[in-house]
């Protein structure tokens, strides 16, 4: 072999270690560590560890409240996901039919997107307030009773995905903007001269040439909200009685709660699987080619 492509390859190698070294340390590491620790009955509590086997596995098919937080995700990641998909594909042709002042309504719609997430839950708690919360206070004007917005079970989890969809969607506004300008603007005159109206273009030149941008916002915004944690913990705590409560609270409050990070790594493992069974399934099935 040459000497000259071995140079090359051991300088590719030598500034591929740093990053292969903090990898290895920070990612396949504690990915190993929590697979086996998912196999033992470690706790917070207890310096001695048993190895359990899958009994930690059969523990958690048989947990009621696997089930249900499980529930909650799955309810939490349908209503925030079709609302995230679709009011950000509208706010973004608004802007790009050459809404006036345009700067203003981008930075309306995603300014929200910068805040971090204890601003968010702090401006929304206000608002969501029985007594003086905006809300109410709209409700009360047209004579309607106050809504218990955090603290009705029928309430508190779409008020949580109100919340996600102000915050986050402004990410997708982004995306759908971006591609809206890489569209040809000889479809759109050719179109016209084949006299085809607004709608007509819509339907045929503007929506298929966002099929693969809408796939991928599909797929980001369904693996970010089968991953809520951050918003609702804090805001709820999941409650009322459990009802606002995702999968990754209920790992958390077995772990660090009730101390048992065996049985905690357990469900984190098998809500993994879940998670790439979805993604591996959106590949699958979604159209990922421009019509």
């Amino acid at each position: 072999m040459p000497a000259a492509p071995v140079r090359r390859r051991r300088t590719g190698l030598f500034f591929v270690l740093p990053f292969a070294v903090v990898f290895a340390l920070f990612m396949v590491w504690p990915i190993v560590q929590g697979i086996w620790m998912s196999f033992t009955d470690q706790s917070l509590s207890l310096k001695d560890t048993e190895f359990v086997g899958f009994d930690n596995y059969a523990e958690a098919f048989g947990d009621p409240d696997v089930w249900s937080s499980l529930g909650n995700t799955v309810f939490f990641t349908v209503i925030s996901v079709v609302p995230l998909v679709l009011l950000a594909l509208c706010m973004a042709l608004l802007v790009h039919t050459g809404l006036a002042g345009q700067w203003v309504w981008r930075l309306a719609f995603f300014a929200p997107y910068l805040l971090p997430v204890s601003v968010v839950t702090m401006i929304w708690q206000w608002l969501y307030q029985p007594d003086l919360g905006m809300f109410n206070q709209a409700l009360d004007k047209v004579g309607i009773a106050p809504v218990g917005w955090l603290s009705d079970e029928a309430f508190a989890m779409w008020s949580m995905a109100a919340l996600t969809v102000w915050w986050t969607i402004g990410f997708n506004f982004l995306l759908y903007l971006a591609a809206l300008q890489s569209v040809p603007d000889t479809l759109y005159e050719a179109a016209a001269l084949d006299g085809a109206g607004a709608w007509r273009r819509l339907f045929s030149i503007t929506l298929p040439q966002l099929s693969r941008t809408t796939v991928l916002v599909v797929m980001l915004q369904v693996l970010a909200s089968l991953k809520v944690f951050d918003q609702i913990y804090i805001m709820t705590k999941g409650g009322p009685n459990g009802s606002t409560r995702p999968i990754l609270e209920y790992i958390y409050d077995v772990g660090f709660t009730g101390y048992r990070l065996g049985y905690a790594s357990a469900i984190s493992y098998l809500f993994f699987a879940i998670i790439v069974i979805v993604s591996i399934a959106q590949l699958r099935f979604m159209p990922r080619k421009e019509g």
